[in-house]
């Protein structure tokens, strides 16, 4: 909306729409370099993608993994990025975020208390080295939670409740927003800079099926109020928008009870199912890409089926712990067992299982291209989880520069206004198979920070200058 002749109820410097991993991350920058922030988040508990994630941020070269024993560098993470999305992903941001999201966690755990563990059981699809880091707890929920207090010590105003429903500029800048109260009530908030944390479209079902209609009908995992805002507020700023086809999707939710079932299952020797008993995918290439392959899949479901072993690694993620708690993880003593506790035809399932021994065995090569040479032999008893594929949140978004401010078409800064996390473009490129584990919070984290941090100083220099 037109901001010409428009008072607001009230200025902060520094707002934040969104209260995710981006935008507490963001403020508690912005607040860091010196400028008063106010982060409006509209659900009632901040929560949002970050909550409902594994909580797992990608970094490269951190003291962390040096403690650890692991060599890792900002440029063979950002070559990982690179392969997994076929080069189709936007270079600058590629750079961007593997070189600065290693300093923005040492600068959490240095100045705001975050705790990190580097996860050394496994590797995920496509990371060369070791590089997740997570708080203690393993879950997106606590990652949530560090931040909020952070925030709160800090003393940073986070208002929840609080919709942002329009954006008042004086052309491409930005004067302030238009906020809607649980209770009604509607104000107006002034401010010399924002940035856009409010993630991406995935809970909005028109822009979904208008950019990645392969998703259009599969269930979302995602947070509802993913409504595409900060698209469409970027887009009437004049902001250059890329790869909104991208999109992070997973191939193993448990079904019905909508609980996400950890891909290590997967990378550690796992295999998927479909309701004949027969594998159709490498399980390898990724669990984003094997949201397709599972929808595609009769009724679109899979079972994920894997051994005691695996089992006991499951039983390590808190997700996985609910899901035996909800009875969806079946087992058995034999392969005719696990038939009848699944529905599998049995002798599909137990040729399923030969296959696997000739592939360990180097008598035959999988037909999908795995490489199960090195994989542990299965020892009883046997587990599975029916599952289903589910797209996350969205990947595509505002173009933006190494200040983390949004551009046009020509590359060049709009006005006031900086982007990360979903609101801003990513590094998986256009298709779900470009995403890499952790992409989401790896461009959350670290363009949040830099975006705290030009958002600061744009306050700051507005503050300096005279009163118009």
């Amino acid at each position: 909306m037109d901001a010409a002749g428009k008072r607001f109820d009230m200025h902060v410097p520094v707002i934040v729409i969104g209260a995710g991993a981006c935008g507490l991350v963001g403020a508690l920058k912005a607040h860091d370099c010196g400028a008063d922030v106010l982060v409006l988040e509209r659900d009632d508990t901040p929560a949002g993608s970050t909550a409902l994630s594994s909580g797992f941020i990608p970094a490269a070269g951190t003291r962390f993994q040096t403690a650890a024993g692991i060599d890792d560098s900002p440029g063979l993470f950002a070559e990982d990025i690179r392969h997994k999305a076929k080069g189709l992903s936007a270079e600058p941001l590629v750079k961007m975020a593997a070189n600065n999201c290693g300093g923005v966690l040492e600068w959490l755990q240095d100045s705001h208390g975050l705790e990190w563990v580097v996860i050394g059981d496994f590797l995920y699809p496509g990371h060369s080295r070791h590089r997740m880091h997570s708080v203690p707890e393993r879950t997106g929920a606590a990652l949530m939670a560090r931040l909020l207090n952070a925030a709160e010590n800090a003393g940073i105003s986070v208002a929840c409740g609080a919709q942002v429903s329009e954006l008042y500029a004086d052309g491409a800048t930005v004067r302030g927003v238009g906020v809607l109260r649980r209770d009604g009530n509607r104000e107006t908030i002034g401010c010399d800079a924002l940035l856009l944390a409010c993630s991406g479209f995935g809970g909005n079902k028109q822009l979904v099926a208008q950019y990645i209609p392969e998703m259009a009908d599969a269930l979302f995992f995602g947070h509802a109020g993913n409504r595409g805002d900060a698209l469409e507020w970027a887009a009437a700023l004049g902001a250059r928008l890329r790869d909104l086809a991208g999109y992070q999707g997973h191939g193993s939710v448990a079904t019905p009870h909508g609980i996400l079932i950890s891909w290590a299952l997967m990378m550690e020797g796992g295999i998927q199912v479909n309701t004949e008993g027969a594998r159709f995918a490498n399980e390898h290439l990724g669990y984003s890409e094997q949201a397709v392959e599972v929808l595609r899949q009769s009724d679109g479901i899979a079972w994920n089926v894997y051994d005691e072993r695996l089992h006991r690694l499951g039983m390590e993620f808190e997700d996985y712990r609910q899901a035996v708690s909800a009875g969806a993880i079946r087992s058995a003593e034999d392969v005719g067992g696990l038939c009848v506790a699944t529905g599998l035809p049995e002798e599909a399932l137990a040729e399923t299982f030969a296959c696997m021994v000739r592939y360990r065995n180097g008598d035959s090569a999988d037909p999908f291209g795995r490489d199960f040479s090195g994989e542990l032999p299965w020892r009883p008893p046997y587990f599975a989880v029916k599952v289903t594929g589910a797209m996350f949140h969205t990947q595509g978004g505002a173009m933006i520069d190494s200040a983390a401010r949004i551009v046009d078409r020509n590359g060049n800064p709009i006005g006031n206004v900086c982007a990360g996390g979903g609101a801003a473009c990513g590094v998986s490129g256009p298709h779900a198979s470009g995403y890499l584990s952790g992409n989401g919070l790896l461009t959350a984290v670290a363009f949040g920070a830099i975006a705290g941090e030009t958002c600061a100083r744009m306050a700051l220099e507005a503050s300096a200058s005279p009163a118009e």
